[in-house]
């Protein structure tokens, strides 16, 4: 199972013998993420954070383990009252609350593309587990919280950020492998 998590959307597939077997895509990507985290920011402690700085908060304190020790995280912003700059201390734990809508739909699309996957594909799935790509792999914790959630292995993909690009690359290398693997229409 691959779980692509790009900027935009996160695509979810099982792959056996060179075909994808389930699929599913869901609107949520790492600027979902960002949007929430400045959403929950701006509503929660009337402070005005942009992209960059939501960013650095998820790929920071991602999504903290419930009961341990997170240190606190200082951002800065414009105050929405005053107008003027501010900073702002932020228990790591509430960046998992302002992300737990998103990250819930992206585990119910995974659990969904597991339930419907068909069952002779089970052992594979025990052995090699879901290899997470894309930028929002990089969100820390993400790969501890999907392993409580499914009981499978988690990997994160080498270079996750461009290991999907490489791989079409690598594709296209050995075009005429691609097109004995293909669907001829």
């Amino acid at each position: 199972m691959i779980v692509d998590i790009g900027g935009g959307t996160t695509e979810i597939a099982v792959i056996s013998l060179s075909g994808i077997v389930q699929a599913k895509s869901v609107r949520i990507g790492g600027d979902k993420l960002d949007e929430v985290i400045i959403q929950y920011i701006k509503r929660k402690h009337n402070l005005s954070i942009g992209t960059g700085v939501a960013e650095v908060i998820k790929m920071t304190l991602g999504l903290p383990i419930e009961g341990a020790e997170a240190p606190k995280f200082e951002i800065k912003g414009s105050n929405l009252i005053t107008g003027i700059p501010a900073t702002l201390t932020i228990d790591p734990h509430e960046i998992r609350e302002a992300l737990n809508e998103p990250i819930s739909l992206l585990i119910e699309a995974i659990k969904h593309v597991l339930e419907t996957t068909p069952p002779e594909l089970s052992a594979d799935l025990v052995d090699k587990g879901i290899v997470l790509a894309g930028g929002g792999a990089l969100l820390k914790n993400l790969d501890i919280l999907l392993r409580e959630e499914t009981h499978l292995p988690v990997i994160i993909a080498d270079d996750p950020l461009t290991c999907v690009v490489r791989g079409a690359g690598k594709v296209l290398d050995e075009i005429k492998l691609l097109r004995e693997v293909t669907i001829q229409s």
